[in-house]
Parts: structure tokens; C-alpha cells; sequence
């Protein structure tokens, strides 16, 4: 028993260095910068050229990590209708049938009517935030090389439109070979709680966010429940298309969207960031994936709603 102890803490510790060695702040800034630039102009779904610019850098982090393709697919993009998600995975070393997915949309607004002469809507917590998270924990997991169940990356199109990138993976994705979905959004600022916490949309409707909160126990970080339930944010993400299958798919986010002044205009920049914030809650993210990730938890199942209700 000792003997497990202490090959458990050992094999924690080796995971914290890597953690912190691969999501560093320097990345996370460098790679957020890029993605809410002024060259992207907003990355707006049906700009080709705008939204192909975000696509191609995304595709480029997930090259130059090593991720694979996807699904059978000859490159990053999954592309339908004109439009494109950027998807890489790490295959399972024992369980390749059972998907974790971590998630954000890499979309925004576009070019918006100007406002001090500014008319580019950066989106830059809404939602690179979240890509870069995506980004920076593939990065994380690839250099780990210890995920037994399949890792798959995904950052969507067109959310910003009523979920089309998200509903089209989701309509190619076996619901049941999907244990969980991490789908991140705006994680740019505190939550209402302060510094080292986040909220977790749909915290009631599996274990998913017990499991998470029991990983980084010990840790400064915690995870809570949706404070808005009035918004609905758990059927207003990316993670809906799935959850309404049964998948525990939530998201994950530290917006305090009833007091983001900033939300959906052309001053979500960079500037306005806590890159802190940022690094914290990722990390808090790989550390909460953890057994999930290795197959030891697996959370339970959403029930599935009455869609006519919705």
C-alpha cells in the first residue's frame, strides 16, 4: 500500500511538472494574441477569407503539436457546406473507442459599426479564450503520452450563428462512444468567486463536475456550479448538441456574463485580459481531466431532454 502511495504521488507529480512546463503564461499570451488579432478581423463564420485565416493558424498549433487527423479526414479541417471545424485527436493507448473531447469556436462578430474608430470585434475572451485553452491542452497531452482513452480537439465555426459547426460534428460523432466533453467558453476573467475558480454548465445533470472538482482537490482551484441558471448556458454552447444525446457534455467558463460590459463588442481585446486567469484555469482543466482522461472516472450520463420543451 505504501508502495502505491507512493508510485501515485510520484506519477502526480511528474503530470504537475509537465503541466507547468507546457502551459506557461508565455504560451498562452503568444497564442491568444495571434488568434484576436486585428488581422483575423473578428473572425467572422461567413467572411471566407477572415474565418480561414483563424483556421489555418489553428490547423498550424495542431500540426506543429503532432496532433492527428481525425475521423478518416486528410487534414485538420472537417469541412461541410464552405464551412470548416479544425479537429486533431491523440488516439487512446488502451481504450480508443471512448472520445474525450475539449472544445471551444473559434469564431466571433467581424468587422462591427466602428466606436472610436474601432470596428473589429477581437473577440478575444469570447471565444479565443477558450481556443487557446483547447491549443494549450493538446500541447499538454501530447507531451504527457499517457491519455488510454482517445483525446479529441476541437475548435467550432459558425457558434456565433446558432451552433452550425458544433451540430455538424455532432451529427458525425457517436454519441455513445463519447465519454465527455469539455467545451470551454470565455475563461478570459474571474469569476464572480475570484481568482482560481470556474463554473461548470449543467453541474446537476451528471458527475461530471463532482469528478473535476474531486481532481483538483488539494489545489487552490475549485469548480462550481452555474451561478446564471436563468441564462441557460448549458443549452446555449457548443456542448448542446451532445448533451441533448446524453453525452456529459459541459461547458466551462469564468465569465460573469451579467455584468460583461465587454461581451460582443469591438473592446473584447487582448488588453482587456487576465492572463492569470487563464493559465489557472486550464491548468485546472488538465489537472480536473485527469482520471477521466485515464479512464478511471467515468462520469454519468446526462438525461435527455424533452427537445419540444426546449
Amino acid at each position: 500500500m505504501v508502495l502505491l502511495i507512493a508510485m501515485i504521488g510520484c506519477k502526480q507529480r511528474e503530470e504537475n511538472q509537465k503541466k507547468d512546463s507546457v502551459i506557461t503564461e508565455e504560451y498562452v499570451t503568444r497564442v491568444i494574441t495571434t488568434l484576436a488579432s486585428d488581422e483575423m478581423r473578428g473572425r467572422k463564420w461567413s467572411s471566407a477569407a477572415d474565418i480561414g485565416r483563424a483556421a489555418d493558424y489553428i490547423a498550424s498549433q495542431f500540426k506543429e503539436i503532432g496532433l492527428e487527423h481525425f475521423n478518416g479526414l486528410s487534414d485538420y479541417k472537417q469541412a461541410f457546406e464552405g464551412k470548416s471545424n479544425v479537429v486533431g485527436m491523440i488516439k487512446g493507448r488502451t481504450k480508443p473507442d471512448e472520445f474525450v473531447i475539449f472544445s471551444a469556436h473559434y469564431d466571433h462578430l467581424g468587422i462591427r459599426t466602428p466606436v472610436a474608430g474601432d470596428s473589429i470585434a477581437n473577440g478575444a475572451d469570447d471565444d479565443a479564450s477558450g481556443c487557446t485553452a483547447v491549443i494549450a491542452l493538446a500541447k499538454y497531452f501530447k507531451n504527457l503520452d499517457k491519455n488510454e482513452r482517445s483525446l479529441v480537439f476541437v475548435t467550432f465555426t459558425a457558434e456565433e450563428a446558432g451552433g452550425i459547426g458544433s451540430k455538424y460534428f455532432s451529427e458525425n460523432m457517436d454519441p455513445d462512444k463519447v465519454v465527455a466533453m469539455f467545451n470551454i467558453e470565455m475563461i478570459g476573467k474571474p469569476s464572480k468567486w475570484g481568482q482560481n475558480s470556474a463554473f461548470i454548465t449543467g453541474f446537476d445533470q451528471s458527475s461530471f463536475g463532482k469528478i473535476l472538482q474531486k481532481n483538483v482537490t488539494g489545489t487552490e482551484f475549485q469548480f462550481m456550479p452555474d451561478p446564471y441558471p436563468d441564462q441557460q448556458l448549458f443549452y446555449r454552447s457548443d456542448n448542446a448538441m451532445l448533451a441533448i444525446q446524453g453525452v456529459p457534455a459541459h461547458s466551462i467558463s469564468t465569465s460573469q456574463i451579467d455584468k460583461d460590459t465587454l461581451y460582443h463588442t469591438v473592446n473584447d481585446e487582448v488588453a482587456t485580459l487576465d492572463m492569470k486567469n487563464i493559465v489557472a484555469a486550464i491548468k485546472a482543466i488538465a489537472v480536473g481531466a485527469r482520471s477521466i482522461v485515464s479512464g478511471d472516472d467515468t462520469p454519468t450520463r446526462v438525461p435527455k431532454p424533452d427537445v419540444n420543451s426546449m
